[in-house]
């Protein structure tokens, strides 16, 4: 168990790998997603073909950034996976076989589980069904997320010794703020009173935030006597948590502003860019690999195009596609719902849009601007649109 990620999505990779390949994980994680695009499809249509369903499949890997979420191992994959299924649940629970309800409502718990900033998008998900008036749906939304709820409360009960969501997450919301301004001035007005281990670092604030966390010279991992901090992150979120209450009761407005601003900047800000690149592969990757897995594996990490720093320029072109579909989503989603709207098509797309938007708050706004962060998600909306394209069934 690592201190800042939920211990869910590792042993899921562990269900598929074996030790054996990392490719079966991978063809898991787009069975997965295939599936769960074939029942949107059906329930949007009135029915599923294999014509159709190729067709969404096509527009997702050719134009949008699916390919590289679905392909990437790390629990980013589960985030649409968490819409969709929610979206499912909550509006059209009663096109799903009972066997579809109950593996829809697992795998929302699972993917709620796996990483924190789903929780406020499944919040989401389950405040857009209270809102459509939609009581039941509600409550099978709400389902999934209590379960990720108990999932989280357990293992971090058993792995830290805190039954917490985020046992270290203050020190995450800290870094955010003080990027932002607002915990930078609390600790600048409270020091040296406040006795904090940061009021040495006073004059050096406000920084990046991923600085902040992860630069080795970062008042996180080294103090300032110039000693290494292990685990620097997890020593600090004791006092991060009450820097970050101060700051929450002394500064709402500035802190609403900052949110509302990065999720705003994340909403535009999508893309493949930051998910391809070799940084700190070789010395945080190559090694779990050679120490888990056969030969071949290292040989094949070896050769490919990330390890080797050239895929950010063999994959260059797709940029463009990427924008130009997201840019036309959402025009084609009003045309096909003006066309052929229906309470259910209108509440599901709307509820989808929604979860793209909470989403970029939950990540965005919450922890810091990234392509990848909203490059998950956001190629839902040109698959939607797709989807509510096809000629209905019947």
């Amino acid at each position: 168990m690592l201190w800042d990620k939920p211990w869910v999505y590792g042993p899921f990779l562990h269900l598929f790998h074996w030790g054996v390949t990392l490719w079966l994980p991978l063809a898991a994680q787009a069975l997965i997603v295939s599936h769960i695009l074939w029942v949107a499809q059906r329930v949007l249509c009135g029915g599923a073909t294999g014509a159709g369903h190729l067709g969404v499949c096509l527009v997702a890997a050719a134009l949008t950034t699916a390919p590289f979420t679905v392909a990437m191992l790390m629990p980013d994959v589960f985030a649409p996976v968490v819409v969709l299924a929610l979206v499912l649940l909550a509006f059209t629970a009663s096109s799903l076989s009972r066997a579809e309800r109950v593996w829809f409502s697992a795998l929302a718990a699972l993917g709620i589980a796996s990483h924190l900033s789903h929780v406020p998008v499944a919040l989401a998900m389950v405040g857009m069904a209270i809102l459509a008036g939609r009581w039941r749906g509600a409550v099978a939304a709400a389902v999934p997320l209590v379960a990720a709820v108990v999932v989280l409360l357990a293992t971090n009960g058993v792995g830290h010794g805190r039954a917490a969501l985020s046992p270290h997450g203050a020190a995450f919301l800290l870094a955010r703020l003080q990027a932002d301004g607002p915990a930078s001035e609390v600790i600048r007005a409270r020091c040296p009173a406040a006795g904090w281990y940061l009021c040495a670092f006073a004059d050096r604030l406000p920084m990046d935030a991923n600085d902040f966390l992860w630069a080795p010279d970062s008042p996180v991992n080294r103090d300032a006597e110039g000693r290494a901090r292990f685990l620097g992150g997890a020593l600090l979120s004791p006092e991060a948590g009450e820097i970050v209450a101060v700051t929450l009761r002394e500064h709402p407005v500035a802190v609403a502003v900052a949110i509302l601003r990065n999720t705003v900047t994340q909403v535009a800000t999508a893309g493949i860019g930051d998910t391809l690149g070799n940084d700190h592969l070789a010395a945080a990757l190559r090694p779990r690999i050679l120490e888990g897995f056969p030969a071949r594996e290292v040989a094949a990490f070896d050769a490919s195009r990330q390890a080797r720093g050239t895929l950010p320029e063999a994959v260059a072109w797709l940029a463009p596609l990427h924008a130009a579909a997201l840019l036309a989503a959402l025009p084609l989603i009003c045309l096909a719902l003006w066309q052929r709207g229906g309470r259910t098509r209108v509440w599901f797309a709307a509820a989808v849009v929604v979860g793209v938007v909470a989403n970029a708050t939950a990540t965005g706004g919450l922890s810091g601007v990234f392509p990848r962060y909203q490059a998950r998600v956001a190629w839902l909306l040109p698959v939607l649109a797709t989807m509510l394209l096809l000629r209905r069934r019947g």
